[in-house]
């Protein structure tokens, strides 16, 4: 990412910390948290890598295609489970803005800024800082049910995630 170092290693340790909490709870005992958990891994890998500064770290010009087709792959993943829940057409805005970045990144590198097509990153700003207020909302009522409750089943938990991880796409968005 384009920007100062320091804030871009803050989004490194939130991305990593927010994908490596999502492979846990890959081990829920429910299929679709499974299956959404896992998109969610892969956001939050590919956002710390794609997070890192330019100055500590700059990828070798095949990335950004790598990183384009892995996170197309997502996207048309992401479409396909959507025909059964809707919550993967967040995922696929997610895997669509990831794409648009790394095609940002691949024909702008070392360039700071005013590299991305402005209508385009203005609306992803938009929608990620709409879902960023919902998912603050969403967060504040949520009570943990009785019993025990594993730590890939924590629904306040998950929720923390996304919202860190829409909070670090409006980020990496503000510095294209």
């Amino acid at each position: 990412m384009h920007g100062p170092a320091s804030p871009g290693w803050l989004l490194v340790a939130l991305c990593a910390a927010t994908g490596a909490y999502c492979l846990l709870r890959m081990r829920s005992s429910v299929e679709e948290q499974r299956r959404t958990a896992g998109g969610e891994a892969l956001m939050g890998f590919g956002m710390a890598a794609m997070a890192v500064p330019a100055a500590v770290f700059t990828p070798p010009p095949w990335a950004w295609p790598l990183y384009s087709a892995v996170f197309a792959g997502a996207a048309l993943h992401a479409l396909w489970a959507a025909r059964t829940s809707t919550h993967h057409l967040h995922h696929l805005v997610g895997a669509g803005a990831m794409v648009y970045m790394a095609v940002v990144m691949a024909s702008s590198p070392g360039h700071h800024g005013g590299a991305g097509v402005p209508v385009v990153t203005g609306v992803l700003l938009l929608y990620f800082a709409g879902y960023v207020l919902l998912a603050g909302a969403r967060l504040i009522p949520v009570t943990a049910g009785g019993g025990t409750v594993g730590w890939g089943d924590r629904p306040e938990l998950a929720r923390a995630c996304r919202l860190s991880m829409g909070i670090a796409m409006v980020a990496m968005l503000l510095t294209l």
